[in-house]
């Protein structure tokens, strides 16, 4: 009654395609009937088109002949473009999907030339029309199939301009809890995307929504990063109406050619791979809101405020980018002014990894005079201190722009106003990642229009960024009130701590705040809080996969907390990054990294499997560092305000898993969150989550979980007490609202443990694990809710919960016809067809990454379905799925079992060689055949879910590990066990 096609995929249709006339473009360039520019709705299998084509080869020729007066006068030149397009789709397999998108959007931007011109000259070749937009035929389909009729992939909503398809989406049900835009995104990214590559070549980009959350992303973008469109201050979701506004805000024809000329990049990521970034809607409103207001010529100003990590350093390249393309502004120069030298490094890498053109650094102040002087047209990265030595007026031309990065910091002093002097006609805009404090009136009269309500031009608050997961919420955790220092002498430390000194002078005068610095430093104090910090980090953070930041009091703190960490850890595990000038007399020489020697330090840092785990730092990496990987801040430094807000954002960035950025607090800063932020605005003062509100939450979301199950006794074990679970979740709707429950609940537990508070509800919590993987999809349909659980539940369960086997009898059971025969005449078929489900299941389960078991998931996710709806009695039911488990046992005949060999092999062997040291032995091949020899001899089928399983198996890796190689290391020890459960 409500299916995805006549729901969300003709809401879709029918939102893009109203007000359209019905006709094609005339020749002079407009719709037939005078229509506004929008699609025209046109039936798939009406398209001039064979499935086996990308293109609409026909409509693409008519825009090339109508488009290029070249081609219109020899019309037959329309098909050497088109050979030149169709050799991108060939080379998709070889050279990558991404880089074909790029090759292709080269030529819809018409960037490409032909020798068309009167004496073989080359000419620029447009398939769109940029400047006049009703010049285009604009085209919205759906169930296009691709590549043949029968057999080939069905998109739900196709839209092609000129013939060319540039977005797909994928529309899911709406009335399934369980089913979500991320089923639709995973179709497209794990599905389409690898198996027909070629339908993506021209993508401008990909959406997804089951009718309540819209979101879209570009060719090979993971799904976390999947953002979604808003506009304005409208930014509700949840109902049809919600994603109605969002298509029609986001798809409407002139939003799209503008993503596609102005707000497309291509780069290189830090593992030196292409990837396609586009625009998230806050970085495409505050972009355009620049290059509206310098086209309009006034106001000269504004201030735009996108809180820190949603993305300002793309919002300028962005920017950067339309200003110069703009012909109306004839050629404008676009300055980038930042106030760090690691702030500058962060935006130029920025902008060198998206190759934008004309783009230049300014490194030192004779150059930035010069360029300015010589009225170079280019964008100039360059830093507020360059202006300090500029005496006079530099150049006075008003198409100048200037973006100042962190600009509530860069305009106190002499060297806003000296920048203003030398440029006196330019426009300024200011961009900061965190609020205007009460007290800055400066960067308001430095940037804030008076036409901008509230003085922001642009604003993305904290709230926003977590909404639309661009960055993730703040937790704040105290430690024990003994390791505090006293809020009198932070104060007193505070006033002597100013932006302005170089680390030498901040030093001498932490000297003089000698009260402070010999209480921070007291050798009992920095014993316990390196103690508390590994404690802390070994137990929360690292078992997660993640990393931490220490923020210490000054540089001698730094070499103090490195020493007894060493002593804690692995010296391997930690390092210092400090500014240092290093010459004789510099007493912290030693600790001194070269600009090269520094950036691979940080790259390791990033890399998950490098064993540098924690940096120590006092001033430098607080801003501008961005490391996704780090979660935990452990903060011993006195800071206010924005330096506070922007240094402990260095860990709410996304990352696979993450769920929240942790702020651990040594000397009472956020004792008073109101009065440590305190800003203009109220929201920013609920920007710190403390972890005492999750604990609360705990027993109410446990509470509401274990309502599904009156009346079920949950100390019965093996299936009987599995089937009576499973009982009270009869049908999908009821399994699906379990899923929703137990996912806030799983949440509440990743980020709480292993804090004792949860010593209470641990039995439940195990028995509803339990339960939940038990009625999990087999098919993996429902991605949202049925998530994979987090790292602190699945080593509870390993640990403490076993689904007991009782034999396994799949074979017996589908093979021998008298046990068959006896099943089938059970008194009680429908327990029977429940314990053989629950056999078959964890049977499916082990072959989860298998296509074709994958499919026979779905087949008995169907049949469940339709027993359920009481389409088929449990007879049927029973027959049908022993039919599934027959399958399953002739599949699993039929893998390789030298490939599954090979492929657990190879994991273990590039574990040993991502963790080898001067300490591992060399012989790594040799550990890795005598780890698998043993561990095939011990284990069995199913070992993993069973006590004895788990328990043979460690004591052989031990054997080998600790006994014959003496590698004692429990880490290692750890990552290989998971390794082994894995594959083996």
């Amino acid at each position: 009654m409500f299916s995805e096609e006549d729901t969300v995929e003709q809401l879709v249709v029918d939102t893009l395609s109203k007000g359209a006339v019905g006709g094609k473009i005339g020749e002079n360039g407009a719709l037939y009937g005078g229509g506004k520019v929008a699609w025209r709705y046109v039936v798939a299998e009406a398209l001039p088109r064979q499935h086996s084509d990308v293109l609409v080869d026909s409509m693409v020729r008519e825009a090339l002949i109508r488009l290029n007066p070249a081609i219109k006068l020899q019309p037959d030149r329309a098909d050497e473009v088109l050979y030149r397009l169709r050799a991108i789709f060939l080379s998709v397999q070889g050279e990558g999907l991404v880089h074909a998108n790029e090759l292709f959007a080269e030529w819809l931007q018409g960037d490409k030339t032909m020798p068309f011109g009167e004496r073989g000259d080359y000419v620029p070749i447009r398939l769109i029309d940029f400047d006049n937009l009703a010049n285009n035929d604009y085209v919205v389909t759906n169930q296009w199939v691709y590549p043949t009729q029968e057999g080939g992939r069905r998109f739900d909503i196709v839209l092609l301009v000129n013939g060319i398809p540039l977005v797909i989406g994928e529309a899911k049900t709406p009335v399934r809890p369980a089913v979500t835009w991320v089923d639709g995104a995973s179709d497209i990214h794990d599905g389409y995307e690898k198996s027909v590559p070629q339908m993506f070549v021209p993508n401008v980009l990909s959406f997804a929504t089951e009718g309540k959350c819209y979101r879209y992303g570009s060719v090979r973008m993971p799904i976390t990063i999947w953002g979604p469109w808003h506009e304005g201050e409208n930014a509700a979701e949840g109902t049809l109406a919600d994603v109605q506004r969002s298509v029609d805000a986001m798809l409407q024809p002139r939003v799209l050619i503008d993503i596609l000329q102005n707000f497309t990049l291509f780069a290189t990521d830090k593992q030196h791979r292409s990837i396609k970034i586009i625009c998230r809607y806050q970085q495409y409103q505050a972009a355009n809101l620049i290059v509206d207001r310098v086209v309009k010529g006034s106001p000269k100003k504004g201030l735009i405020w996108h809180f820190q990590g949603s993305g300002k350093s793309l919002l300028m390249v962005f920017a950067a980018q339309k200003l110069r393309m703009d012909e109306r502004l004839q050629n404008p120069t676009v300055i980038i002014v930042v106030d760090r030298i690691d702030l500058d490094t962060q935006i130029t890498a920025t902008f060198n990894a998206a190759d934008i053109r004309n783009m230049i650094g300014a490194s030192s102040r004779e150059e930035l005079q010069h360029l300015l002087a010589v009225d170079t047209r280019k964008i100039i990265i360059t830093t507020i201190h360059k202006f300090a030595e500029a005496e006079s007026r530099l150049n006075d031309r008003s198409n100048i722009i200037v973006m100042v990065d962190e600009a509530h910091r860069t305009q106190e002093g002499d060297l806003g106003r000296k920048m203003r002097a030398a440029l006196p006609n330019a426009f300024l805009f200011g961009l900061t990642g965190t609020p205007i404090n009460k007290r800055d009136h400066n960067t308001y009269w430095a940037f804030g229009a008076d036409e901008d309500e509230h003085g922001y031009m642009s604003r993305y608050s904290f709230q926003d960024s977590i909404r639309d997961k661009a960055t993730l919420p703040l937790y704040f955790e105290a430690v024990e009130v003994r390791l505090h220092i006293d809020q009198v002498a932070i104060d007193e430390a505070y006033a002597q701590l100013t932006d302005n000194l170089t680390e030498e002078e901040r030093d001498d005068l932490t000297k003089r705040a000698a009260k402070m610095a010999v209480l921070i430093k007291s050798p009992v104090r920095v014993d316990a809080i390196c103690k508390h910090i590994v404690d802390h980090f070994q137990s929360k953070v690292e078992p997660n996969g993640f990393k931490a930041q220490v923020v210490t009091f000054d540089r001698e703190c730094c070499v103090l907390y490195k020493h007894v960490l060493d002593e804690l850890i692995s010296p391997d595990a930690s390092a210092i990054v400090m500014s240092i000038q290093g010459d004789k007399g510099d007493e912290y020489a030693r600790w001194k990294l070269s600009k090269d020697a520094e950036a691979k330090l940080l790259d390791r840092f990033r890399d998950p499997t490098d064993p540098l785990k924690i940096l120590i730092v006092t001033s430098k990496l607080l801003t501008g560092f961005d490391a996704p990987i780090l979660q935990a801040m452990y903060l011993d430094k006195p800071m206010r305000d924005h330096n506070l807000l922007q240094a402990i954002c260095r860990t709410n960035r996304p990352f696979p898993n993450k769920t929240h950025g942790l702020i651990v607090d040594y000397l009472g800063i956020f004792d008073d969150v109101a009065r440590a932020l305190d800003f203009d605005e109220k929201a920013v003062q609920r920007v710190i989550e403390n972890l005492d509100q999750l604990k609360k939450q705990m027993p109410d979301q446990v509470a509401k979980c274990l309502l599904f199950f009156p009346g079920v006794d949950r100390t019965v074990g093996g299936y009987e007490g599995l089937i009576a679970a499973q009982d009270c979740l009869p049908d999908n709707k009821a399994r699906d609202a379990f899923a929703a429950e137990y996912s806030v609940l799983s949440t509440l537990w990743e980020a709480l443990s292993p804090d004792p508070c949860l010593t209470l509800y641990e039995t439940d919590y195990k028995w509803l694990s339990r339960v939940y993987e038990s009625v999990k999809p087999s098919s993996g349909n429902g991605k949202l809710l049925w998530h994979a659980l987090g790292a602190k539940t699945i080593e509870l369960v390993h640990e403490n919960v076993q689904i007991e086997t009782v034999r396994d009898d799949l074979d017996t059971l589908v093979m021998d016809p008298e046990v068959l025969q006896s099943i089938l005449n059970s008194k009680d078929p429908d327990a029977k067809s429940k314990e053989l489900h629950i056999k078959l299941v964890a049977r499916l389960r082990l072959h989860k990454d298998d296509p074709r078991f994958i499919a026979l998931g779905e087949r008995l996710e169907k049949l469940r379905e339709k027993h359920e709806k009481g389409l088929i009695n449990s007879i049927e039911f029973l027959k049908e799925m022993l039919a599934i488990a027959k399958d399953t046992v002739k599949t699993e005949k039929q893998v390789d079992p030298v490939d599954e060999q090979a492929k657990a092999k190879a994991a273990l062997t590039e574990l040993f060689a991502s963790v080898k040291t001067a300490k591992t032995p060399v012989m790594i091949e040799r550990i890795v055949t005598d780890i698998d020899e043993i561990v095939r001899h011990v284990r069995f089928r199913g070992w993993q879910t069973t006590k004895r399983g788990e328990r043979e198996v460690q004591k052989a890796l031990r054997h080998v590990l600790y006994v014959k190689y003496e590698m004692k290391d429990q880490d290692l020890f750890d990552k290989a066990y998971g390794y082994i459960e894995q594959y083996y």
